[in-house]
């Protein structure tokens, strides 16, 4: 680069700088832009200096440095074309320069990365993913009920860990750990590469790395943050031995199925400890390393294809590493099928059954991931109230241990479900099951059997919300609790067109309990003593399309409504318990629905998580469910005139189904629904419900009544 100067300072051979004799212009003779005449009375400014005027001094100083540095630098610029060659030869840089600019480059290269690693030091703190918490519950009064089971991490020392099981998860990410410095440049170039081609980022890193990643940065797939860990990774492995390093990545390391560490690992994949894991079942743990959400076969067809192909790659690996023989390899041709789910979450306690309500709605609601809710650090404050927990599982318990004494062939099949929720919406209390490992799904929540004339409410409520219609183009005309329906037994059911066939060319008819035959009876009488050919008629001109939306409305699932025919009006459908409980308790709100709901609040670390809770609709109108809960009144005292004191707020009916494989009890006590069902079912043969054959007891000394009163006891 040279510096230019005025042609007056022009610089000889030797760059000495020469001043005219006459001394350095002041610039007063140049040439001055013309101005207009100025008028009296305006001060003339000074004109100001000249470029030449301004730069003089500066060239005076600079003219000695010029001059020294001027041979230096003749020498070192290139001369284009380069004198003494030829051809293309004229214009390349010589070896000289190519050298001086490789050096210089490799020095500030080097200068860099020796500033950054001074710079860098290794945090003092490990992060959330190195200090896994349990996700805890709390009642509705505030105090801890459960720790959940999903987060799982236990530590273990590196010499409790099989040999095998070290060498399949390094020869799966990092044969070289034990030579490298702790970082694969060649990773970290072909990660650069990917992020500034392509948009993304490329795998490549050791164990130290993901060790680093793992405990003290985050998931994040950026540039800054692998140059960080790179740093980290450096001085970690000057700081720690290299099986302090391979401990701890194998205790922090996420295998899913909410476990962390190898330890937890197996217990959840081979029900085992990892003590006891051989090569071929830590070959596919250490699949999991890429990601469990991708290798778990039992997800997915395409899961266990990933993960067969994994397992394979990672055992002749560890051949070719020299860390397994050909000959133990031989045997390891069939893949270790892992357990189909995680034994370690299964307490057997009933409260287990409510963790797992409320970690499913607490993910829904707040849209947290399997993944983030696995890392814990949750407080789950739930609706659970413990008081009535206690009472309902009491009842159910005593129900089920007097069963299997008076009768233990038929109760061994029998099932009890039960739930209380409350008119805003809150589940208050459920009954899951005898033991959460033996019964893993929830009996207050299954979908399982028909609702009987437990059902009869939304039918009741349908015709007093849309009237009924006697003609097919006419007017829907009103009903009340007054109007007459023929409660005969086995009464046709007809439609604006004559008698409903069915398709067998039948005539469909409504049957009563005991076939009895009440005559003409008003429809607030007939829900008082649940009789079942006034509703099976109303439901037709109604319309069974308003029935099931009136239902759905009220609380019930559309994919446990039954079929559009006859038949549903007399409870075809199978809702919950839960569900029930919720639709009951419709009536009780006045006709507004709430969506039932497990978790009212969520912390994570003391920090409140937004949680979508949900808003009351309306369903029906006020004066339909005032009517409806008032027949639901007399039903309670008519079958129970000495349950409750005069004045006590209790409504309920009994259920059942016309082949006697369900019976229920659903009812309200101050705002708050129970629903209770007794069903048998022999698991092991079918999902066909079978006869209660006494189980459920009698008409008169009903057991989902005896459950539900002991659940409220002492009422009133």
């Amino acid at each position: 680069m040279q510096l230019k100067v005025p042609a007056s300072f022009r610089a000889d051979e030797t760059m000495q700088l020469r001043i005219p004799e006459q001394g350095i212009p002041d610039g007063t003779e140049e040439h001055r832009i013309s101005e207009k005449p100025r008028t009296s009375g305006n001060r003339r400014k000074a004109p100001r200096p000249s470029l030449r005027a301004r730069l003089a001094p500066l060239a005076v100083f600079l003219a000695p440095l010029l001059a020294r540095l001027t041979p230096y630098v003749r020498r070192m610029r290139p001369q284009y074309p380069r004198p003494g060659r030829t051809g293309w030869r004229r214009w390349v840089p010589s070896w000289r320069q190519w050298l001086g600019g490789v050096l210089g480059g490799l020095g500030l290269s080097t200068m860099f990365l020796v500033v950054a690693y001074a710079a860098t030091d290794v945090p003092d703190n490990l992060n959330t993913y190195a200090t896994q918490q349990d996700n805890v519950y709390f009642w509705a009064d505030g105090t801890p009920m459960a720790r959940t089971g999903w987060v799982q991490r236990q530590a273990m020392p590196l010499k409790d860990i099989p040999e095998d099981v070290r060498w399949a998860v390094l020869a799966a990410e990092n044969a070289s750990f034990y030579s490298d410095p702790g970082v694969s440049f060649k990773g970290i170039t072909r990660a650069l590469f990917r992020t500034v081609g392509q948009g993304d980022t490329q795998g490549g890193s050791t164990i130290t790395q993901q060790y680093v990643k793992n405990v003290y940065l985050n998931q994040n797939q950026t540039l800054r943050r692998k140059f960080t860990e790179a740093m980290i990774a450096l001085k970690l492995d000057n700081q720690m031995s290299k099986d302090d390093i391979l401990e701890g990545y194998l205790n922090t390391s996420w295998f899913g199925r909410g476990t962390y560490g190898i330890q937890r690992a197996a217990q959840a994949y081979y029900g085992k400890d990892v003590s006891r894991l051989n090569a071929s079942e830590a070959a596919f743990l250490a699949a999991l390393l890429k990601g469990a959400g991708l290798y778990d076969p039992t997800l997915n067809s395409a899961n266990r294809a990933r993960a067969v192909e994994r397992w394979t790659w990672t055992l002749d690996r560890m051949v070719d590493i020299g860390k397994l023989s050909k000959a133990e390899r031989a045997t390891y041709r069939t893949f270790p099928e892992p357990l189909k789910s995680n034994p370690l979450y299964d307490t057997g306690e009933q409260s287990d059954y409510l963790v797992e309500l409320a970690s499913q709605y607490a993910k829904k609601a707040a849209k947290i991931s399997d993944k983030d809710f696995d890392l814990g650090g949750y407080q789950i404050y739930t609706t659970f109230d413990k008081k009535r927990e206690e009472q309902l599982t009491d009842a159910v318990t005593k129900a089920r241990q007097k069963a299997l004494k008076d009768d233990p062939k038929d109760a061994k099949a029998a099932h009890y479900g039960a739930a209380s929720v409350a008119a805003d919406g809150r589940i208050l209390a459920v009954y899951g099951g005898p033991d959460h490992r033996t019964q893993g799904y929830n009996e207050s929540n299954a979908t399982t059997v028909p609702a009987g004339s437990a059902f009869m409410p939304f039918v009741y409520a349908a015709g007093l919300e849309h009237g009924v219609h006697k003609t097919r183009d006419g007017e829907a005309a009103p009903v009340t609790g007054e109007s007459l329906y023929n409660g005969d037994d086995d009464v046709p059911v007809t439609t604006p067109e004559g008698p409903y066939w069915d398709r067998s060319g039948k005539k469909v008819s409504a049957s009563n309990d005991g076939d009895r035959s009440y005559g003409p009876i008003s429809l607030h009488r007939a829900m008082e003593l649940s009789v079942n050919t006034p509703f099976m008629q109303l439901g037709m001109d109604t319309g069974l399309a308003k029935v099931r939306a009136t239902a759905v409305a009220a609380g019930l699932l559309p994919s446990s409504i039954g079929a559009q025919v006859p038949a549903l009006s007399l409870g075809s459908s199978t809702p919950s318990a839960i569900r029930m409980a919720s639709g009951y308790s419709t009536f009780a709100a006045a006709g507004k629905h709430t969506e039932p709901y497990s978790v009212r609040r969520i912390t994570h670390n003391g920090s409140k998580v937004a949680l979508d809770l949900p808003a009351p609709r309306r369903a029906v109108g006020a004066d339909v469910a005032e009517e409806v809960t008032s027949a639901l009144t007399d039903a309670f005292r008519t079958a129970h005139p000495s349950a409750a004191p005069a004045g006590a707020e209790v409504a309920g009916k009994a259920g059942t189904t016309e082949d006697d494989t369900a019976s229920w009890y659903v009812g309200t006590h101050k705002s708050v629904s129970t629903a209770v069902v007794v069903y048998r079912m022999d698991l092991s043969k079918s999902l066909e419900p079978l006869p209660l054959n006494g189980v459920a007891g009698t008409a008169d000394d009903s057991v989902p009544y005896g459950i539900w009163s002991g659940a409220l006891s002492p009422l009133g």
